[in-house]
């Protein structure tokens, strides 16, 4: 384990001016965000510390827990209780930061644990600095997802993630299948997400089932999940029967 005692203020500012240089290079037509490394107090932010810490000794980057960033954090903030802004640098601010329980691909990492995979390519998924509904040129859409299906990430013309044989191909996906294929409703996604079964469901613009499209797809689940839901609505509507006047 790296003694955070080692990245004294020093070694942070040099640390933070790589950060600088790649960022300039490579992430920044991407839209990727640089947390500044100081605050209005002339102290280290939060943001900074983790990507940091995580960008030491790169490109040989190494697995850090969550209770290791949270202990070396408490170093310059010594209230905090939880950390949480690794997960924010990679989804929101498109740093490529893996962090376990993901079904990774690129490296392999423990659920709890977080690891900088590049400084060289955005987080993948990490939209280019505008909303998907600002424009429905299929082209400028792609680009708006680095050219990477918005639910596994999966890059075009590329081998696949899941199934590297297989090139991906990108196609226009519903948001809400229940509404047309048009401007603000379209989502980039690989021909193996975009399935025959995406009717069944609602996404959101980072490519995320958030709801059922079908209702009548909960006839599929397993009786148990059914048993739950049925209880949940049953409760809802206090034992109502939907056809009764």
């Amino acid at each position: 384990m790296l003694d955070s005692l080692t990245l004294n203020k020093k070694s942070i500012e040099i640390i933070y001016k790589t950060l600088c240089e790649f960022h300039e290079k490579y992430l920044i037509s991407f839209g990727v965000k640089l947390p500044k490394l100081y605050d209005s107090k002339g102290k280290f932010t939060k943001d900074a510390l983790v990507l940091v810490y995580l960008a030491y000794d790169y490109p040989n980057t190494r697995k850090v827990s969550k209770e290791e960033l949270t202990k070396f954090i408490r170093g310059y903030y010594p209230n905090t209780n939880d950390v949480q802004q690794a997960r924010h640098l990679g989804a929101q601010a498109g740093w490529w930061i893996v962090a376990g329980g993901r079904d990774n691909i690129v490296l392999k990492v423990e659920r709890g644990s977080y690891q900088l995979y590049t400084l060289e390519q955005p987080y993948p998924g990490f939209k280019n600095g505008h909303r998907i509904s600002e424009t429905d040129n299929w082209e400028e859409i792609k680009e708006a997802y680095n050219f990477r299906c918005a639910t596994c990430g999966s890059q075009e013309n590329k081998p696949h993630f899941h199934w590297p044989a297989t090139k991906t191909i990108l196609q226009k996906g519903h948001m809400n299948p229940n509404k047309p294929l048009i401007n603000g409703n379209i989502i980039p996604q690989c021909q193996k997400c975009n399935r025959a079964d995406r009717n069944r469901w609602v996404y959101d613009e980072k490519g995320r089932v958030i709801k059922l499209a079908d209702g009548n797809f909960v006839k599929n689940f397993d009786k148990e999940v059914r048993e739950v839901i049925y209880r949940v609505l049953y409760k809802e509507f206090k034992g109502k029967n939907p056809y009764a006047k």
